[in-house]
């Protein structure tokens, strides 16, 4: 399957998607929790389900209603249980710990790039706490139970590691995890410490530590609504820095997600920005400028910033990218491939790119089946010469279901899709 995107400015408003980081804890803690919890949320992308089919593996109860879903706690645990994380590496991650934790003795299986990515860290601490492991990869089994104590994660590796092992040990006792590397995506495991606090769990955060005590346990707030994904809502923003004005309702200026930098990032490249406590407005008001942008705290942006790169002046440098060889694709391959495609010129090193503003032809992108190529190129085909193609359009639905919904909504044309 083959999208079409004609060249043609986005221009309006639409509502910000659920933020599938913060669903993903909301839906951990209320399953972990002491009675039901209703959350509220707007869209749920393919990701949220993977963590909601292995919830209810492990034996949540899980209801679909109106603008959310309504979680019952895990009581049993189900013997055996067979949790097939799709490509969600933060299911992955995030319940590994937490099915130890609980005493599963449980299977985790996935697809794609997923068996690829690393966890070995993660693995090797689980098993110093009484879990034991098939395989150092997946398909995988585990049996034991997790025990609390002291642990110790690099922290340049993934965050997800140091989230999966927080959201377990109100389960086990408490304990301490120690970061001795520099912790890179700091801002995710802000949102596992914020998520947490909502479910009456304190985390105590020092230099270098993060502290759960004795005696934790999750306490449903009986009602709680997922913020809007700023990550998300970069794209269209980023849409309307380019040639537009496009208006995104539902972020939260306070959110701990990183990726709210997209605001201030896009005023570097001399766009027009406007944000109140629960909209943003990003403008096209004249020529953009090159800048350098470190992206260590904020990978998942690299894409779509390479785009308004590419219409900028002059040379933007990123760096801090070298994790990003580990996502879904090889993100700095796919995404230089993505601009190269599309008449972009950029430069690949490991640890990041330069790409030089140039005046962007059109073409046909390979997604590589990454959500985040996918929607980027979308978004650069708002100031192409020329029709953009983009193969596997499709896999928006891991993270963005409508997307291509939006971006009609908001003067797009998008065929096929």
């Amino acid at each position: 399957m083959t999208a079409k995107i004609l060249p043609a400015p986005l221009c309006g408003k639409i509502s910000a998607v659920t933020s599938k980081s913060d669903a993903h804890r909301l839906l951990i803690c209320a399953a972990l929790a002491d009675r039901p919890t209703k959350i509220t949320m707007n869209g749920i992308s393919d990701d949220i389900n993977v963590t909601i089919s292995c919830l209810r593996a492990l034996g949540a109860e899980i209801t679909a209603e109106p603008n959310g879903v309504l979680v019952e706690p895990i009581g049993a645990v189900a013997p055996a249980p067979l949790l097939d994380c799709i490509e969600s590496g933060s299911s992955l991650r995030f319940l590994l710990p937490v099915a130890a934790a609980l005493g599963a003795n449980a299977t985790f299986i996935g697809r794609g790039r997923l068996p690829e990515r690393p966890i070995g860290e993660l693995a090797a601490q689980l098993a110093l706490h009484g879990v034991n492991f098939s395989s150092d990869k997946l398909p995988l089994e585990i049996s034991g139970r997790l025990s609390g104590g002291e642990f110790s994660l690099p922290g340049d590796v993934s965050s997800q590691f140091v989230t999966g092992l927080l959201l377990a040990l109100p389960l086990c006792g408490g304990g301490t995890i120690r970061i001795t590397t520099p912790l890179e995506s700091a801002p995710y495991v802000d949102i596992t410490c914020a998520v947490m606090e909502r479910f009456g769990v304190s985390v105590t955060k020092g230099d270098g530590f993060f502290t759960v005590l004795p005696g934790s346990a999750y306490r449903s707030p009986g009602k709680i609504q997922a913020e809007g994904d700023w990550s998300g809502a970069a794209f269209f923003l980023a849409a309307g820095a380019l040639s537009g004005e496009v208006t995104v309702t539902g972020l939260s200026r306070r959110s701990p997600q990183g990726d709210k930098a997209i605001a201030s990032l896009l005023c570097s490249f001399g766009a027009e920005v406007e944000i109140d406590d629960s909209e943003v407005t990003a403008r096209h008001v004249g020529s953009l400028r090159a800048c350098e942008i470190d992206v260590s705290e904020i990978p998942d942006l690299l894409p779509v910033l390479a785009v308004v790169a590419s219409a900028a002046k002059g040379k933007t440098v990123f760096t801090g990218c070298r994790r990003l060889r580990l996502k879904e694709s090889d993100r700095i391959a796919s995404t230089a491939a993505m601009i190269r495609s599309l008449g972009g010129v950029v430069e690949e090193n490991d640890d990041g790119m330069v790409v030089t503003g140039t005046t962007l032809t059109g073409g046909c992108v390979d997604s590589f089946g990454d959500h985040r190529i996918a929607m980027s190129a979308a978004v650069a085909a708002t100031v192409c010469r020329g029709k953009v193609e983009i193969s596997n359009p499709m896999c928006v639905s891991k993270s963005y279901p409508d997307f291509y919904a939006e971006y009609k909504k908001l003067g797009g044309v998008a065929l096929g899709v």
